[in-house]
Formats: structure tokens, C-alpha cells, sequence
């Protein structure tokens, strides 16, 4: 029988045989040429543009290897500061109140989900809006309604679309419906400046975005057009920058203006914004469930 030296020799020469084999192999596979690569869009590369001035696609593997782009921003959370702009409704033509605010929002695009607390110097001075998916409810308290004695979620099956787009038209969301619509997504140049406009699907069916970007690929401007008139928005962003308490080179406004009607309804400061994908859950409690199916069987037996 071959000694244990004889064997371990053996397996030695059959493993750099192998890897010359390989080796020659590699070095005989052309390299693609530009011709090969499909040609992106004037819309696509507007995308992805955008995308990078956010920071939100990353590369990068052990040892510096190269690997396909992420999009790594899916749950974010931030916190500002300024005016909230109240309608009176037994005044409806009135000018609006300049109310007070601390702004808190909470979000996620897998599932897309949103919360947003308001603490403003009125008589409903402190409330929490949540939306994931089709659910849209009210919490008196983070997590209302999932456990008995903490707290009650209030069902409001009207308020899914308003509160759904609040999120697609935040930056990031912009460019991943941008990128979802694929060939729909069109480019223009509007006073000089590109625009992207595009259809939203599911829920928000039948709205149509348009965000301009400025010369250094941020989103500056989002509008939103529909036959519903509470759907036609407008959003302004600026001054971008890294606000993360932790650095993650991922950048977002510092300042956010929200218009309905022409009339800004919302002017917030941003004084920090975590972009590290913080932990965020959204669970739907069982009453707004219940609440949903009730509303969808009601619209089925029409």
C-alpha cells in the first residue's frame, strides 16, 4: 500500500492540475465588450442617477469583490420639527392655521408601511397614523390593539391611499416605483431641469408622479396628479446631506414642504434621519383585519 507521504503527493498534483485547468479556461473567456450590454434609457440611467446621489445602492463583497448593486435603503426612520397648516372645517374657505409641530415617521417598502406621529399644540394635539399595505389605522399609542389593555387601534379603511403615498413620494420612493414601472417611466426636461414621470400600480392605481431633479441628481420636486383631488400633492426636499446619528453616507433632505390645493400644508425641519435600517415592525391588529374584510364584502355585495 502507498505510504500516507505517497498519498497526500497524490492529491497535491491533482489539485494544481485542477487549478491550471481552470486557470486556462478563465483566460480563454473573452471579457464583455460595451456592444454586449444592453443600453439603459435617458429614464434609466435618470433612475439610477438619483439612486446614487442618495447613497442607496452599495457594492462590495470579502476582500474588496466585486458584487451586483443592493438597494440598500428599505426601513428608515426620522424626526423633525416645524408647522403643521390646519383646515377649520366649518371654515372651508379660510385660510389654514399655522399649528406647531413635532413630526415623527416610521417606515418600511417590504412590506410598504408607514407610521407617522404628530404632537401639535391642538385639542387632537398628539396622534399616530399607520398604513401597511391595504390596512390604514389610528393608534392611540405605539402597538395599540395588539395585545388587550394596550392601548386601541381605530380602523380608517379611507385613509390607505393618502397614507400610501405619503411614502412613494418620499425620495427613496420615488425612485423604486421609478424603477418598478419600468418602460412606463419617461424623461423630460421641464424649465430646464429633468423630470421623471411615471404611473403608480396597486393601491394607488391611477396616480401619476412627476419628480424633478436637480444638477446634482437629487429629487427637488414631486407631484402627484389624479382624478381624486386629496391624491394631487406636492413635495419639496432640499438641502441633502448625511443626518443619520450613525454616518451611513445615505443622504436625505433637511428640510420637507408639503402643498394640497397650492397651499403648503406641512413644513418640517429634519433633525435627525436613521437610514441604517433601524428595526421596524408594522403588524395590522386583528380589529382593523376584521374591519378590512367587513369594508371588502360590503363593496363585493354592490
Amino acid at each position: 500500500m502507498p505510504t500516507r507521504s505517497k498519498i497526500v503527493r497524490a492529491w497535491m498534483l491533482v489539485a494544481v492540475a485542477a487549478l491550471a485547468v481552470q486557470g486556462g479556461a478563465a483566460q480563454n473567456v473573452q471579457p464583455k465588450t460595451t456592444s454586449d450590454v444592453p443600453a439603459m434609457s435617458d429614464a434609466a440611467k435618470a433612475i439610477k442617477a438619483a439612486a446614487d446621489a442618495m447613497g442607496m445602492p452599495r457594492t462590495g463583497g470579502p476582500g474588496g469583490a466585486g458584487l451586483p448593486e443592493v438597494d440598500v435603503v428599505n426601513r428608515m426612520e426620522f424626526w423633525g420639527s416645524g408647522t403643521f397648516y390646519a383646515a377649520d372645517p366649518a371654515k372651508p374657505g379660510d385660510p389654514r392655521s399655522a399649528v406647531p409641530t413635532e413630526y415623527h415617521a416610521a417606515l418600511g417598502y417590504n412590506p410598504p408601511a408607514m407610521r407617522v406621529e404628530m404632537t401639535r399644540t391642538t385639542p387632537d394635539g398628539h396622534t399616530i397614523q399607520t398604513v401597511r399595505e391595504n390596512y390604514a389605522w389610528n393608534e392611540s399609542q405605539v402597538g395599540a390593539g395588539l395585545e388587550p389593555g394596550k392601548g386601541t387601534a381605530t380602523p380608517e379603511m379611507n385613509a390607505v391611499k393618502n397614507r400610501l403615498l405619503q411614502l412613494w413620494m418620499l425620495p427613496y420612493g420615488v425612485v423604486k416605483a421609478a424603477f418598478a414601472a419600468g418602460e412606463k417611466t419617461k424623461l423630460s426636461i421641464e424649465n430646464g431641469s429633468r423630470v421623471l414621470a411615471f404611473p403608480l400600480s396597486g393601491e394607488l392605481a391611477g396616480v401619476t408622479v412627476k419628480a424633478t431633479l436637480d444638477d446634482k441628481n437629487f429629487i427637488t420636486k414631486v407631484e402627484t396628479q389624479s382624478d381624486n383631488p386629496a391624491l394631487n400633492r406636492e413635495a419639496n426636499y432640499s438641502d441633502y446631506a448625511d443626518h443619520g446619528e450613525i454616518l451611513t453616507d445615505i443622504k436625505s433632505p433637511a428640510h420637507i414642504v408639503v402643498k394640497q390645493g397650492g397651499a403648503t400644508v406641512l413644513d418640517i425641519q429634519i433633525k435627525m434621519w436613521d437610514a441604517n435600517n433601524p428595526y421596524l415592525v408594522f403588524p395590522v391588529p386583528q380589529n382593523v383585519k376584521a374591519a378590512a374584510a367587513q369594508e371588502t364584502s360590503k363593496v363585493a355585495a354592490k
